[in-house]
C-alpha cells in the first residue's frame, strides 16, 4: 500500500516530499463556514440551537455542562482510566511546571532599569474534538498549562453525542483539571460563539485546540480577520521516521500505524539507509500488524496509500530533507540518535530510539501533544506554558540615566525625521520639575 522510493534523485526530492493538499472545494468550504460564523455573530444562540440539531442531531436547550453532568461522568468511566488520567496529569504538569521563571529586573546601563512582567491572558477557550476519538488528552495538554500559567477564565467546547451529551472520559479529565465551564458545542459554529460571544457562551481573547477542517477554517477565518487569537494554524497529523539497522521493524510499523489512523490525510514518511530487505520486513510487520487491529481501518488503509518510504544514501541526506520537511512528530531510531538529534533545526517533537514512540508523548510522557503541522515547526513551537501568556515590557529611567542616553536618542531619532521624539528628551534634561 506505501509507496517506495530507493535511492531517489535530489530532482525529485520536492516531489516526493510534498503534503498532500487538498484543495478541491476549498472555497466551499471557506463560504460555508463564512456563512456560518456570520449567523452565529447575528443570532447568538438561536444560531448555535439550528447548527447543533443539522451538524449533531440533537436539540440542545442549555449548552452549559451542569454539576450533576460531571458527577455522572466519574461512574462511566473505568478505575483504570481514571488512574490512567492521573499519572498523566503528574507528568505533564512536572514537565510544564519547570518552564515557569522569574525574570530579573536589569539595569541595562546607568540608571536605566528594564524588565518583563509575565501576564496571563485573561480569558481562553478550548475546542476538544468528541465523536469516534474523544480527545480526553488533549483536555490535559491544554488544561495544564493553562491553569500553570495563572489563566483564570476558561472555557471548553466539544461536540454533543446524539442524547446531547458530552463524552464522559472528556468531562472528568476537565474536571479533574478544575475546568469549570464546559459547553456542549461543536464545529465551526462552537469556534464563532467563542470568538463574537453569545447570551450563553462568554467570548475568549485565545482559541486552542484541534479539529476538522471546519473549525481549522473557522479558526484562521477568525484570526486573519483580527476577532481572535489562536494556538497555531493546523493541519493533518504527521510523522516522519529516521531509521538504520539498528531500528526493529515491529516498532517501526506499529508508529507507522499508529500515525495513520488519526486521519485519511496524515503525513507519514520513513526514511532509511537500510537495505529491501529491512524495509521487506516492515512492511510484512505492516500487514500483519493491519490485519490485527479492530477499528479504524479504513482510514488507515486511506493514509498509508499516500505514505512513502525513502531509501537514501545516508543518515545526512536523511537529516537534510527532514529539516525541509519540519514535521510534526520526528522519530530518530538509529546509532548514535543523540548526535542525529542535535542537528535537528525544524521539527514539532522529537522522540529517540527504539523506546519512544510517538504514542509516549500523545498521552503521558510529559511533553505537549499540540504541535505545528504542515512544515509550521520552522516557525512555531507547539503549546507550553508560554502559550497562555504575554509578556509585558517595563522601564523606569533616572535622570543621570536619561542624561546617559540622550546623545544615542538625539541621533538616532534626527537620523529618521523625527523631530518631536528629541524633544521629549531633551525638554527633560533642560527644566527642573
Amino acid at each position: 500500500m506505501i509507496q517506495i522510493y530507493t535511492y531517489p534523485t535530489s530532482k525529485t526530492w520536492k516531489y516526493i516530499i510534498n503534503r498532500y493538499s487538498k484543495t478541491k472545494n476549498v472555497s466551499d468550504l471557506t463560504d460555508l463556514v463564512l456563512t456560518i460564523i456570520n449567523n452565529v455573530k447575528l443570532y447568538g444562540d438561536e444560531a448555535l440551537k439550528d447548527y447543533t440539531k443539522k451538524y449533531d442531531q440533537v436539540d440542545i436547550k442549555d449548552f452549559l455542562v451542569t454539576e450533576k453532568d460531571f458527577n455522572q461522568s466519574s461512574s462511566k468511566i473505568s478505575d483504570i482510566l481514571k488512574k490512567s488520567i492521573e499519572i498523566a496529569h503528574k507528568n505533564i504538569k512536572c514537565f510544564h511546571e519547570k518552564q515557569i521563571y522569574l525574570e530579573s529586573k536589569i539595569e541595562v546601563s546607568e540608571g536605566v532599569f528594564c524588565w518583563r512582567k509575565t501576564v496571563p491572558i485573561e480569558k481562553i477557550g478550548f475546542y476538544i474534538p468528541g465523536g469516534s476519538a474523544p480527545l480526553l488528552s488533549t483536555v490535559l495538554m491544554l488544561g495544564i498549562p493553562g491553569k500553570l500559567a495563572g489563566c483564570k477564565n476558561i472555557i471548553l467546547c466539544s461536540p454533543p453525542n446524539k442524547n446531547g451529551e458530552i463524552h464522559p472520559a472528556i468531562l472528568y479529565a476537565a474536571k479533574y483539571v478544575n475546568i469549570k465551564n464546559v459547553y456542549k458545542i461543536g464545529g465551526a459554529q462552537a469556534i464563532a460563539a467563542m470568538a463574537y460571544g453569545t447570551k450563553s457562551i462568554p467570548s475568549v481573547y485565545k482559541i486552542y485546540g484541534p479539529g476538522n477542517s471546519f473549525v481549522t477554517t473557522a479558526k484562521q477565518i477568525l484570526s486573519q480577520q483580527g476577532i481572535v487569537s489562536i494556538d497555531m494554524p493546523a493541519g493533518p497529523s504527521e510523522v516522519v521516521i529516521m531509521s538504520d539497522e539498528t531500528a526493529n521493524p515491529k516498532y517501526v510499523a506499529s508508529d507507522l500505524l499508529s500515525q495513520s489512523e488519526h486521519d485519511p490525510e496524515s503525513y507519514i514518511l520513513l526514511f532509511t539507509i537500510n537495505n529491501k530487505l529491512w524495509v521487506k520486513k516492515v512492511l510484512i510487520e505492516l500487514k500483519k500488524q493491519f490485519f490485527s487491529l479492530c477499528k479504524r481501518k479504513d482510514i488507515i488503509k486511506k493514509s498509508l496509500k499516500k505514505s512513502k518510504i525513502i531509501i537514501l544514501s545516508s543518515l545526512e541526506e536523511c537529516l537534510f530533507l527532514i529539516n525541509k520537511i519540519a514535521p510534526e512528530h520526528l522519530i530518530i531510531n538509529c546509532k548514535n540518535s543523540s548526535y542525529w538529534a542535535d542537528k535537528v533545526v525544524n521539527a514539532g517533537s522529537v522522540f529517540l530510539g527504539n523506546y519512544s514512540p510517538v504514542s509516549a508523548g500523545d498521552y503521558a510522557s510529559g511533553t505537549n501533544h499540540v504541535l505545528p503541522t504542515y512544515g509550521y515547526a520552522k516557525y512555531y513551537s507547539g503549546i507550553s506554558v508560554d502559550s497562555f501568556v504575554k509578556k509585558i515590557t517595563f522601564q523606569e529611567i533616572s535622570k543621570k540615566g536619561l542624561q546617559n542616553l540622550s546623545k544615542c536618542i538625539n541621533i538616532l531619532s534626527s537620523e529618521e525625521g523625527l523631530i518631536a521624539h528629541q524633544k521629549s528628551i531633551n525638554i527633560r534634561l533642560q527644566n527642573e520639575f
